[in-house]
């Protein structure tokens, strides 16, 4: 199968992504899928999305891990799979979408040559918890947030957290959370990635709500800093967790190309 393949990333957090409508929504296999992904020997990405038929939407949603296993919502995924529905199909700025936790609503608030500003509705929080002083919640994917000093061990310490029993069998996303004068630095350790990723936007979401809860904010737009770049999350806090919660920031294309697989 030739696969017209587009390479996208979204504040470093990079995805390929392969419009399946064009191939009767035939998937490759999870060992293609990892092997497109490797950084030596593929096209190289921390995850792959496919764009799918979904009756009543504009597109379907399908993410992998760059280990090839389906998993869960991706925040910043789902920026690029907006950004590459609109350099595919132009003329609309909404596009209503299904993804693993269901209905999306993307927006292309500007565009800039390959850069696409997109804003992304995420799903209510309706509950969340705390083990110890660490959050856990679930964004679209799960995720556990620490805030913690710049010397922290993210890989290492991620990886250990991410395997604790408590959060078998799926495992958990562990994110540090440094404070800075006007917003939060946020470093993340991806499941399925199995190493720190520039940005995880479901993470930056989990990340922004710990702080909203720790700062008794009850609505609010947080910038939060990643190693790739800057996002922003707005919300409203309920009384039992979050509602119109927001992820916004650039979605860039890098390349597009073809691959035989």
């Amino acid at each position: 199968m030739n696969l017209r393949f587009y390479k996208y990333h979204g504040t470093g957090n990079d995805f390929i992504l392969f419009d399946t409508r064009l191939k009767k929504n035939v998937l490759p296999d999870g060992k293609t899928i990892e092997k497109l992904c490797h950084r030596r020997f593929g096209i190289g990405a921390d995850g792959f999305i496919a764009i799918t038929d979904a009756s009543g939407y504009d597109f379907g949603m399908i993410y992998f891990n760059s280990d090839g296993k389906e998993s869960t919502m991706c925040g910043n995924g789902g920026r690029c799979a907006v950004a590459v529905a609109d350099f595919l199909s132009p003329g609309n700025t909404s596009y209503h979408f299904l993804a693993a936790d269901g209905e999306h609503t993307g927006i292309v608030t500007a565009r800039n040559g390959d850069i696409s500003h997109v804003k992304l509705k995420m799903q209510d929080i309706k509950e969340y918890a705390f083990h110890d002083k660490d959050l856990i919640i679930n964004t679209g994917s799960p995720h556990l947030v620490r805030f913690t000093g710049v010397g922290a061990d993210i890989v290492n310490e991620g990886r250990a957290i991410r395997y604790q029993e408590r959060y078998q069998p799926g495992g958990i996303n562990v994110n540090f959370v440094t404070k800075e004068k006007d917003n939060i630095f946020v470093r993340t350790y991806e499941r399925g990635v199995e190493n720190e990723t520039l940005s995880c936007g479901t993470g930056v979401t989990a990340a922004a709500l710990a702080h909203a809860l720790q700062n008794e904010m009850t609505e609010g737009d947080i910038p939060v800093d990643t190693r790739g770049g800057q996002l922003r999350v707005y919300f409203r806090r309920e009384e039992n967790g979050f509602s119109d919660i927001w992820l916004e920031g650039p979605a860039e294309k890098v390349f597009e190309g073809n691959v035989n697989i």
